[in-house]
C-alpha cells in the first residue's frame, strides 16, 4: 500500500452504478490489461472488527497524513473476494491510487499483510480447490500446447500435493476435454511426450455442466 509497509490483496470500490460482477471485471481490467478472464466470487468477509487489524493506519499515522484520510481507513469495510485466473509470466500488474507497486507474490511467500487478507487467500485457495474437483482449470494457465506433464504441475501446484502420472493422464483424458496432437515437445529426449491442446467445445461444455470425480 501507499505510505504504508504493509502488503494488501488488490482491489477497488463499487460504484454506485455498477453491479459487483461488473466492479470486480473493471478492477480486474484496470490492474492486468486483460479482458474475458476466467472470473469467480467465492466469499464475503465481513468481520465487524475487521479493520481493528489494519496496521496500514498505524504506518499512514507516522507519515502526517491528514487525520480525514485516517478515518476514512479505520472505517468498517465489507469484501467481495474473487479469484481470477491467469498466466503470471504473461501479466504485468499495474498500482492504483492506494498502492505505489503490484507484483506477483506466491503465496508461501506473503508477510506483513493487512487485516484479514491472510484469511482472503487461505479461501481463495480452499474454493479454487474445490473448484478443480467439479471444472476443469488450465485454459487461462497453459500454453496453446502443452504436455501431459505440464498440465500435471498445473494441478499438483494448485492441489498442494503430489499426483500419480498414470492415474492423472488416464482421468484427464476421460473428461475428454483435450486434443493430443501429432507433434512432441521439440528439444527434449529421444522420446518427448506428446504436445496437447484444449478441446474449447467440451472444456466450456464442462465448464457448465460439471464433471464428477475427486484429485
Amino acid at each position: 500500500m501507499k505510505y504504508s509497509n504493509s502488503l494488501a490483496l488488490p482491489g477497488g470500490f463499487l460504484k454506485e452504478d455498477e453491479s459487483l460482477d461488473m466492479a470486480a471485471i473493471r478492477v480486474l481490467q484496470e490492474r492486468t490489461g486483460l479482458k474475458n478472464i476466467f472470473l469467480r466470487q467465492f466469499q464475503v468477509f465481513s468481520d465487524p472488527k475487521r479493520s481493528d487489524r489494519n496496521q496500514a493506519t498505524f504506518d499512514l499515522a507516522a507519515t502526517g497524513v491528514e487525520e480525514k484520510t485516517m478515518e476514512w481507513f479505520n472505517q468498517r469495510f465489507i469484501s467481495v473476494g474473487y479469484y481470477a485466473l491467469v498466466d503470471p509470466f504473461l501479466v504485468n500488474p499495474q498500482p492504483d491510487i492506494f498502492s505505489d507497486h503490484c507484483d506477483w507474490v506466491a503465496i508461501d511467500q506473503v508477510e506483513g499483510i493487512i487485516l484479514d487478507h491472510r484469511q482472503i487467500l487461505e479461501e481463495a485457495l480452499k474454493a479454487l480447490r474445490m473448484e478443480i474437483r467439479h471444472q476443469p482449470i488450465g485454459y487461462n494457465l497453459m500454453a496453446e500446447k502443452f504436455t501431459m506433464p505440464e498440465l500435471q504441475k498445473l494441478y499438483e501446484a494448485i492441489l498442494g500435493k503430489t499426483l500419480d502420472r498414470r492415474n492423472f493422464q488416464r482421468k484427464i483424458l476421460s473428461y475428454n476435454i483435450l486434443n493430443r496432437l501429432e507433434e512432441r515437445k521439440q528439444g527434449g529426449a529421444f522420446k518427448a511426450p506428446y504436445l496437447y491442446e484444449f478441446n474449447l467445445e467440451n472444456y466450456y461444455q464442462a465448464l457448465q455442466t460439471g464433471w464428477e470425480g475427486n484429485w
